[in-house]
């Protein structure tokens, strides 16, 4: 069975948000598109939801704005099972019980989309491998932001994506396009 995994559709990532994601209104909509299918085959749900640490950044802290799931985003009933994990570090499977949850349900196969793509996309994709499941993530479902270092230099967000998904092609990861989205 496959299960979707949502990770970090948060505000913090909006146009407003303190981690502001250039394609984050595009993204989200291939996001809901994803949940909506998954509702309408009631395949199972994971909510992930990021928190800062108390010492950390004030981006992400629990109760404000930047910490809630994009406007309707979040789990629902009705349809099939539905949880949201809560989680302070980039990987959705550490500490969390989702690993577990999955498990439970015969997940054997999981679709992930969300942000980062190159933090906690990335870090949960790499968790779920080792797990044993099958992976998948559309690069039009996610999205990051330019990445500047003195010593490396500079990628716009798009390549932040690319490279990212790229590095898990090459670990196993599937990579998909959603085909509402595809130009011909």
């Amino acid at each position: 069975m496959q299960a979707l995994l949502v990770v970090d559709a948060q505000n913090e990532f909006s146009p407003d948000g303190r981690r502001a994601v250039p394609n984050h209104p595009d993204a989200v909509a291939v996001i809901r598109r994803y949940v909506e299918q998954a509702r309408a085959e009631r395949r199972p749900i994971a909510w992930i939801q990021h928190h800062n640490k108390p010492d950390e950044s004030p981006a992400f802290v629990p109760g404000s704005w930047g910490a809630q799931l994009s406007p309707g985003l979040g789990p629902v009933s009705g349809f099939g099972p539905e949880r949201l994990f809560q989680k302070e570090v980039f990987g959705a499977f550490t500490g969390t019980g989702l690993d577990e949850w999955f498990r439970g349900l015969g997940v054997r196969d999981v679709h992930i989309v969300g942000f980062f793509a190159h933090m906690c996309v990335s870090t949960s994709s790499r968790e779920a491998l080792v797990r044993g499941y099958d992976v998948s993530v559309d690069p039009g479902a996610t999205g990051a932001r330019d990445l500047e270092d003195a010593l490396l230099g500079t990628l716009t967000a798009d390549e932040v994506v690319r490279t990212a998904f790229l590095q898990l092609a090459n670990m196993g990861v599937t990579i998909v396009k959603e085909v509402a989205t595809l130009r011909l």
